[in-house]
């Protein structure tokens, strides 16, 4: 089920059809608490310059630990600059780096559009773009694997209320 939804998410477009994506499965118990607890430490030190409260730290921690432990599988998605262009000029290679993360991000939503087709749940959190090289490190991952955000996979508890949406009307302009 996994290889068919990294497969799906595998076929999103991209840039110059490089496939700037990676995707790291982790199901090992010991190996997701090692990432949740190296990611902590970011998230606490983090929080502790936002002055946020050390109460509402200890709990946001928690969550963060709690999400990542008990997901069934969590899949990390991670940008690879490797095969993209490099350019001499600061403004077009900002833009080849641009259409490469828009290409992750494709993959992404695939990756949950697949996981949905599976009859799996998927949650997308952004928190290791604050945290890239601690992910880098803990996982032993290629350092050219620049992580981007995380999937939380797997059967679903209970169905959430969908969240408010912006009307199309707010969002669109049409000429």
């Amino acid at each position: 089920m996994i290889q068919n939804i990294l497969s799906t998410a595998a076929y999103a477009p991209s840039a110059h059809n490089r496939q700037p994506w990676r995707f790291v499965v982790l199901t090992d118990g010991s190996v997701k608490a090692q990432l949740a607890n190296a990611m902590a430490e970011d998230f606490e030190h983090d929080l502790h310059l936002d002055g946020v409260p050390l109460a509402k730290i200890q709990e946001q921690i928690q969550r963060s630990k709690d999400r990542i432990t008990s997901a069934p599988v969590v899949i990390l998605l991670c940008l690879d600059m490797s095969d993209m262009n490099s350019y001499p000029d600061e403004k077009r290679q900002q833009a080849e780096r641009a259409m490469a993360m828009q290409s992750v991000a494709a993959a992404g939503l695939q990756l949950l559009l697949a996981a949905y087709a599976e009859g799996l749940g998927g949650v997308w959190v952004c928190s290791p773009l604050f945290t890239q090289q601690t992910i880098q490190k803990a996982l032993h991952l290629p350092q050219t694997w620049e992580p981007q955000g995380m999937f939380f996979v797997g059967y679903t508890a209970q169905s959430p209320e969908p969240r408010e949406r912006k009307s199309i009307e707010s969002v669109s302009f049409f000429l």
